[in-house]
This record gives C-alpha cells, sequence and structure tokens, in this order.
C-alpha cells in the first residue's frame, strides 16, 4: 500500500507537471500565432504602399512624358516599364556654351529667346516725345525677403505695393539687378540697373527699369545689402520692412516700349518703362553686387521696328 501511494502521488505529480507544460504551450503557441499575423499585417500593408508610392511615381513619369511630348517607355520582358532616366537639370548662363547665343536652343520652351522680335533689352533711341501718362507709384513699407538665385539677387514682395497705368493696376512682384545694365540709352551704357517686376490681375507683366550712376549710398539697397543671405537659393527674411518709395528718382520722366523678359524664357509682350533720371548708388554699393556678379546682362536686342515713347 505505501507503494502503491506513493506511485499514485508520483503520478499525479507528473500529471500535474505536463498539464503546466501543456497549458503553456499551449499559450506561447497563441502568442507566437499573434505575432506572426501581426507581422503579416504590417508586411501587408507595407507592399501595399509600395505599391501606391510606385502608381504614384508611374503616373508622374506619365504626365512628364506627355508634357515633353516624348515616347512611352519600353517594356521589359516581365512586362513591367523601365522608367527613363530623370531630365538633366536645365542651366543657363550669361557665357558659353550655355549663353544668351544658345538660349533657344538649350530648352524648346526657351525659344523665344532666339525666333523672338520683340526681345529686350534693346538701345533706346530715336523716340518719339509725347505727353506720356504720369506712373502712379503707390509704394509703402512692406515685408521683403532676399535670395540669391545664382542669376542676381532678387527681393521678393507680398502684396501692398503698386503702381497705375494706362487704366490697370499691377502689383510689385520683385526687383533684381544686373551689372552692367542690360538697356542703354542711345549707345549710352550704366554700370547697374534694377528692374522692378510687376503684374496685373490678368497676368500682364510690367517692369519699371530703373538706370544705376554712381554717386550718394541708396537707403534701400543699403538694407538688401544689409540682408544678402550666406547661401545661394536660401531666403533671408529682414525683421523691418522696405520703403521702395525712397529707391524711385525724384523725376518720373519715362522710356516706354513693349518687349520681353531678359532671361529664359524671354516672354514676349513686357511692357517696359525705363525711367530718364539714373537712380544713385555709391561706388562701393556697386562693388559689392560686381563682387557677386561680375557680368550677368543680356545683350542689346534688335528693335526690329518697335515704336519707342518718351515722355516731352
Amino acid at each position: 500500500m505505501p507503494n502503491n501511494r506513493f506511485f499514485s502521488l508520483a503520478a499525479l505529480s507528473l500529471g500535474i507537471c505536463f498539464s503546466h507544460s501543456a497549458l503553456a504551450g499551449a499559450d506561447s503557441a497563441a502568442v507566437n500565432l499573434a505575432r506572426a499575423a501581426e507581422l503579416a499585417a504590417i508586411r501587408a500593408k507595407h507592399e501595399q504602399t509600395e505599391r501606391e508610392v510606385a502608381a504614384i511615381m508611374r503616373a508622374r513619369q506619365e504626365e512628364i512624358r506627355r508634357e515633353r511630348g516624348g515616347s512611352r517607355p519600353k517594356a521589359s520582358a516581365a512586362g513591367e516599364t523601365t522608367a527613363p532616366p530623370a531630365p538633366p537639370v536645365e542651366r543657363w548662363s550669361y557665357e558659353g556654351e550655355t549663353g544668351p547665343l544658345r538660349w533657344g536652343k538649350i530648352n524648346p520652351a526657351w525659344a523665344k529667346c532666339h525666333s523672338g522680335n520683340r526681345q529686350s533689352p534693346i538701345d533706346i533711341r530715336e523716340g518719339i516725345q509725347v505727353e506720356l501718362e504720369t506712373i502712379n507709384f503707390d509704394y509703402r513699407p512692406a515685408s521683403y525677403n532676399v535670395v540669391n538665385n545664382g542669376y542676381t539677387v532678387q527681393v521678393n514682395f507680398g502684396a501692398g505695393n503698386r503702381i497705375s497705368l494706362t487704366g490697370r493696376t499691377y502689383e510689385l512682384l520683385q526687383f533684381h539687378f544686373h551689372h552692367p545694365a542690360e538697356e542703354t540709352v542711345g549707345g549710352r551704357g550704366f554700370p547697374m540697373v534694377a528692374h522692378l517686376v510687376h503684374k496685373d490681375a490678368e497676368g500682364r507683366l510690367a517692369v519699371v527699369a530703373l538706370l544705376v550712376e554712381s554717386g550718394n549710398p541708396n537707403p534701400v539697397v543699403q538694407a538688401v545689402w544689409n540682408n544678402l543671405p550666406l547661401e545661394q537659393n536660401e531666403p533671408l527674411v529682414p525683421i523691418t520692412a522696405l520703403d521702395m518709395s525712397q529707391i524711385l528718382p525724384e523725376r518720373r520722366e519715362y522710356y516706354t516700349y513693349m518687349g520681353s523678359l531678359t532671361t529664359p524664357p524671354c516672354s514676349e509682350g513686357v511692357l517696359w518703362i525705363v525711367m530718364k533720371e539714373p537712380i544713385k548708388l555709391s561706388p562701393q554699393q556697386i562693388a559689392i553686387f560686381a563682387r557677386l556678379y561680375p557680368m550677368n546682362a543680356r545683350p542689346v536686342q534688335a528693335t526690329a521696328g518697335r515704336l519707342i515713347k518718351e515722355s516731352q
């Protein structure tokens, strides 16, 4: 009897141990199954995201192909499409193989740079003297940012500065500089020019050109130089406002003609207003820009019989 009791107790203990092991194994299996299901769900979501991204990329490549008028990418043996190589960044410059004489051939969208007959800048001469409408400059202190974009120093504005002329109102978008001046007057050149770019509600552009002579410092230009960014294409936003009324000449007579942008894409239909009285910059102010851009001026273009008017 004692032996039987001993064996019974031993069997009971073993049964309890086996039961605990079985329960532990069952719990572990359940955890493993749950973890496997979780990983499968994560993997499925990841694969779905990859498919969506691939679809977006294919759609964008197709849009680019249609915009450029190219052919469809070739299909591989597996039926997948091979994406074409990314198009090179189209750069232009003021000299050499990417200079002004080549702009119209670098990009078909810039064809006007080569074939246009209303291009800017021009040598302003033989204009007819008439009573031109006075330009209403509605300039006031406004916030701005300064960017060195690799072609010039540009100052961008929000809404609030405008000009009115010929029944239209043009909002000031930005102004920038060229060294030397792109325009000439009767063959006379200038060390610099500031181009003030405006746009009306219908998208028409009007550019006011302020020719520069050496003289006293200009407070507006000095504020811009004080806030030159240290890196290209990284705008700097000053904490003070800029009053563009302080950059204008005292006299408001001007020349006017129809021309184009002076950089690619050289779009035509731009109203040009070239102030007859130059503004003054100090030699130091001119030298600062010349150090950044020794030459960023497009050569004078053919007048091609255009009418030039000037204030009497």
